[in-house]
């Protein structure tokens, strides 16, 4: 009986521990304290501006280089539209519509691309694209079309090669 009484009582022990290292969603509280300190504190980049015009031309290019190298991520509409991993990742890639991407400076946007954001899954790209190249991109994230409205990129399609539009 005493050796029933123990293992039960190692059982609700375990269950308990267990139970407290359960992952969930961060709260909306705890999403506006890290998107506050995000916006103010560890992002950089503040205080430069666009140089490219908000032109067809110009989003058409920033669609194009996107497609190439931030495709795999955020999808080729930049609303994780067929990436298979997006939601899994810790933290989940955020559909580049949201409210907490569009409300980063077009500054602030090319010091994430250019700098990644530790400890997300977000690459540094300096040195692989250039000034231009990370502006247009950014005017393609104020210009995004409609979620799905560019199908799934083709790595994951099974339909061709990577970065195809």
């Amino acid at each position: 009986m005493k050796v029933r009484i123990q293992l039960t009582a190692v059982l609700l022990l375990t269950c308990c521990i267990l139970a407290g290292c359960a992952s969930k969603p961060p709260g909306s509280l705890e999403t506006r304290v890290i998107t506050a300190v995000k916006h103010r504190v560890t992002i950089g980049g503040k205080k430069e501006r666009n140089p490219l015009p908000a032109s067809p031309e110009t989003v058409a290019a920033g669609k194009r280089n996107f497609a190439y190298y931030c495709y795999s991520c955020h999808g080729l509409d930049g609303q994780n539209t067929g990436v298979p991993f997006a939601d899994r990742m810790s933290p989940p890639v955020p559909p580049l519509t949201s409210p907490q991407v569009q409300s980063y400076s077009d500054s602030q946007l090319k010091w994430i691309i250019e700098n990644g954001v530790s400890p997300s899954g977000m690459p540094a790209s300096a040195g692989i694209l250039n000034d231009e190249e990370v502006w247009q991109i950014i005017q393609y994230v104020r210009h995004l079309p409609p979620k799905g409205s560019l199908g799934e990129p083709a790595a994951y399609s099974g339909q061709g090669s990577a970065g195809q539009l």
